[in-house]
């Protein structure tokens, strides 16, 4: 693992929003998409039969696109299902924790005011769980407990600041607790990230399957996402998202030659050339070192010239 990847880390410091819901490819998009690729695959396919002197060529083409397509639809659904199953076990999370907090102070059955007494009993249990999740510092999900009841708590004195009067003594008391909670919110939001980020880092280079390497650097480019949808200029953040993206692509690049010296081995000229260029293709996505990039770009253009002689 590169001193790079060592060294991510997260600092404090913004303005924390609510937990968004998962961002939707729209339909329309994708199916467009879907169809467009489908139809390369048919187009694909038809040219490769065709060559070959197949005279049902057309039919297994269009079988190919067709089955491309339907399994494109399927996978979306897959993949929706899933993304809403996660969102729900989030919010019935928020729900509990803070649940579990108000039980304490809100017994009586017609009181809904955040009272001066209440506030402070609220404040006392996130300082607690703050605490414990500070001893049990290398434990995710003590911080993300931790951000999760403090973001539940800025909303709910917001909402009461709706419909405080000017004059109330609760205003004080209520306003200091929210900017004390916001750092509570943000300390934990990022360490929580921390963790996960480096924990799935670690898992990405300590794998040789490359499916999984691929599935653990995404995840940790899932987890910055989820902090940037709170603080979205954090400067640690942007950088931090930089770094799991060159990771990413870095790992999928040797993905691709890997296939791509497969290929060859098994005397695939041409899909040896084309795993190369999808190779070229995540490389030029790249944003680290330069001259590192350079160096294994040039070294990718020859293998592919190298490769052209042989056609």
């Amino acid at each position: 693992m590169s001193q790079r990847y060592k060294n991510l880390h997260f600092d404090h410091g913004a303005v924390p929003r609510r937990i968004q819901r998962p961002y939707w490819f729209p339909a329309a998009s994708y199916y467009t998409v879907s169809a467009i690729g489908a139809g390369a695959a048919l187009l694909v396919v038809w040219g490769i039969l065709h060559d070959a002197g197949e005279d049902f060529a057309w039919v297994y083409a269009a079988i190919a696109a067709t089955i491309i397509f339907v399994t494109a639809i399927v996978l979306r659904e897959v993949f929706l299902r899933r993304a809403r199953s996660r969102y729900l076990v989030i919010e019935r999370k928020f729900e509990q924790n803070m649940s579990d907090v108000y039980s304490r102070v809100d017994r009586s059955p017609g009181s809904k005011k955040l009272t001066i007494e209440k506030n402070s009993t609220i404040l006392s249990e996130i300082k607690k769980k703050s605490d414990a999740a500070i001893v049990l510092g290398k434990y995710p999900e003590g911080h993300r407990e931790v951000f999760e009841m403090c973001g539940e708590y800025i909303a709910l004195v917001d909402r009461e600041f709706e419909r405080i009067g000017s004059g109330s003594p609760r205003i004080g008391p209520l306003r200091k607790g929210r900017e004390a909670v916001r750092e509570f919110h943000k300390y934990h939001l990022l360490q929580w990230a921390s963790i996960q980020t480096k924990n799935l880092i670690s898992e990405a280079n300590g794998h040789e399957d490359m499916s999984t390497r691929i599935a653990s650097a995404q995840n940790a480019m899932d987890i910055v996402d989820s902090a940037l949808a709170f603080y979205p200029t954090e400067p640690t953040l942007i950088g931090s998202r930089e770094v799991v993206s060159e990771l990413l692509a870095s790992i999928k690049v040797s993905n691709w030659i890997e296939l791509a010296e497969r290929a060859e081995f098994d005397g695939n000229i041409q899909q040896a050339k084309h795993y190369y260029r999808d190779a070229l293709f995540y490389l030029s996505r790249e944003d680290g070192n330069e001259e590192e990039r350079s160096r294994v770009a040039d070294r990718i253009s020859e293998k592919i010239e190298r490769l052209g002689r042989l056609d």
